[in-house]
């Protein structure tokens, strides 16, 4: 009886309150309806630049929220309509919060504007192939200048990467940019309030991974844009400027996004912070995955590039991370540089059966500097810069290097290309060079001086060859010279030095010289000798044979008179016009 009695009591006393709250439910169900009906950039709480707040949206989402916790329906089953239906808004609201969380900026990538555009609207600058074709030789890489190395460590007047990115890979810079908008950042202290009230913190953990990030995705959105409309060399040089910009980037984010002011999504954002990376981290690799294919030796160059931005981005990247992140990203990085380094092992090959391999019959000029000359010290003087690198690739294998300069196999495996090149010059080359009229001599100086002005010039290249090797190149180049002179030369002197006696008068000898003497220097007057020091070590060398000579002459037959055709000044002047790459009379014309 006393049960039957209270039923009726308590039934009446919570009657109202039911009732009430299923109306206050069914407001907050048809707001939440409505709001799931009208998709759209700005019909949720808050617009994507936190600026506005629809507070009925907003009181909606906290009354179903209210209504969970005041549990307004303790006598109706856990199946019941009214407790389903509370169960569902509940739902609902978490998952609108979800949406809002996706679509907040929270992060302006405003400042970075210029260094996107520039980045993404750049050419793809000084060509960095290890043997360019013909229609690259005009780069800087194979004339001697300054060569892009893609990555901001040359001077920035000089290299590919614009001025505003290049700024992005010097660690102070990020100090002076604003990324993070505190606006966005409120919103999401709202949105984690409610999530921790719904009890849905696990959904807000699994939006991160797809949750929005500007600042990051500017950079990536270039690279795939570039993977269908540039050059495999421009989406590489992009990649390893992009990867060197992210790590950078992470480190700025987290930074400033621990300043702002706190609230209750300082429990989530770090996991937040690594999500993003994570994400970002994992799309770069499978872009530097999708290279390791590559075997050509003409990409060595930007494959060691691409090589050393994930090296050196890796330790940054992996600081961010901690457990099964940070092992899953470590595992995929090792992976990928290990998939690289066997591919530059075959690339590194290539470069060597190349130089090798490659000697066209006729040299680009009369006794000039042969063109696998040139390609050759250009790709030493990009490699020299990789030295490191080289070093670790060359040591986990069977790579080509030998460690026969300072103990570095990247020393070891430049020498021995340049010794490769030398080798083919003196061969089928120098040959190919004399049987066109020139001098084997002639050639080889050029090549060896150009050689050895390369490597001094390229600081990188002389550090790793070392003092001892450009001795010997200078001692060849020497001999060189000497030979050139007499080979040249020789025929004409020796005319002057062998007695007269038996061969004529003197006026006959000299008639002799002067014949031999000009095919020699309208031969060799048109013979090209690009470095000035060398030009002018080959002119002294002719001069010191054949002035002191014919002047030794004049001065033993003085009555020579009308028969002198040349003074000794004249010959000294002419000599003094040698080497010029094109005859006298066409330059005085």
């Amino acid at each position: 009886m006393g049960a039957a009695v209270g039923r009726p009591a308590f039934g009446l006393a919570v009657a109202p309150r039911t009732t009430h709250a299923e109306e206050r439910l069914a407001v907050a169900e048809h707001a939440l309806l409505q709001w799931a009906r009208s998709p759209g950039a700005d019909t949720g709480v808050w617009d994507a630049d936190a600026s506005y707040t629809n507070r009925g949206l907003l009181a909606a989402v906290d009354d179903v929220l209210l209504l969970a916790e005041e549990d307004p329906f303790p006598l109706h089953p856990a199946a019941s309509p009214a407790r389903r239906r509370l169960d569902s808004a509940v739902g609902a609201a978490a998952s609108r919060m979800v949406e809002e969380f996706q679509r907040v900026r929270v992060w302006d990538a405003s400042p970075l504007r210029t260094a996107v555009d520039r980045l993404s609207l750049a050419s793809s600058g000084v060509s960095l192939l290890v043997f360019p074709s013909s229609g690259d030789r005009t780069s800087s890489a194979s004339s001697g200048g300054e060569v892009d190395a893609s990555d901001g460590t040359r001077s920035r007047a000089s290299s590919g990467v614009p001025d505003k990115v290049a700024a992005l890979l010097e660690s102070e810079v990020w100090d002076e940019l604003d990324l993070v908008r505190p606006a966005g950042v409120s919103v999401l202290h709202e949105i984690a309030l409610r999530m921790v009230r719904a009890g849905c913190t696990k959904e807000l953990f699994r939006a991160f991974a797809n949750a929005p990030c500007d600042v990051l995705d500017r950079f990536l959105s270039i690279i795939r844009v570039e993977c269908s409309q540039r050059t495999t060399e421009a989406v590489i040089k992009r990649w390893t400027t992009v990867t060197k910009i992210i790590g950078k980037a992470i480190v700025a984010m987290r930074r400033q996004l621990h300043a702002q002011t706190p609230g209750a999504f300082d429990s989530f954002r770090d996991e937040y912070l690594l999500a993003i990376a994570e994400n970002r981290t994992l799309i770069l690799l499978e872009f530097a995955d999708g290279f390791t294919t590559i075997m050509s030796h003409e990409k060595l160059v930007y494959m060691l590039g691409m090589y050393e931005a994930l090296s050196d981005a890796a330790p940054s990247l992996l600081l961010l991370f901690s457990g099964a992140r940070k092992e899953l990203v470590s595992e995929r990085t090792q992976e990928i540089l290990t998939k690289l380094g066997d591919a530059m092992k075959v690339m590194v090959s290539g470069v060597m059966a190349k130089i090798q391999g490659d000697c066209p019959r006729k040299p680009s000029a009369p006794g000039g500097v042969h063109p696998l000359a040139r390609d050759t010290m250009a790709c030493v003087e990009l490699l020299a810069r990789h030295r490191t690198t080289l070093d670790l690739i060359l040591a986990d294998g069977d790579g080509r290097g030998t460690p026969a300069v300072a103990g570095s196999l990247a020393a070891g495996f430049v020498a021995e290309l340049i010794a490769c090149l030398e080798r083919n010059l003196q061969g089928k080359l120098a040959l190919a060079c004399a049987n066109a009229g020139g001098s084997r001599h002639l050639f080889l100086a050029n090549n060896i001086g150009f050689i050895l002005s390369r490597a001094a010039d390229a600081g990188d290249v002389a550090s790793l060859l070392g003092d001892a090797w450009a001795a010997r190149r200078r001692g060849r180049l020497a001999r060189h010279v000497a030979s050139y002179a007499e080979s040249c030369w020789g025929t004409a002197i020796a005319l002057l030095e062998t007695p007269v006696c038996g061969r004529g008068k003197p006026a006959k000898v000299l008639a002799e010289f002067d014949a031999a003497f000009t095919r020699a220097r309208d031969s060799e007057a048109c013979r090209e000798v690009p470095d000035p020091a060398l030009r002018a070590a080959l002119r002294n060398a002719v001069s010191e044979m054949v002035v002191p000579a014919y002047s030794a002459f004049l001065q033993k037959h003085p009555n020579l008179g009308t028969s002198v055709r040349y003074t000794t000044d004249d010959v000294a002047e002419s000599l003094s016009e040698l080497f010029e790459g094109e005859s006298v009379d066409s330059r005085k014309s």
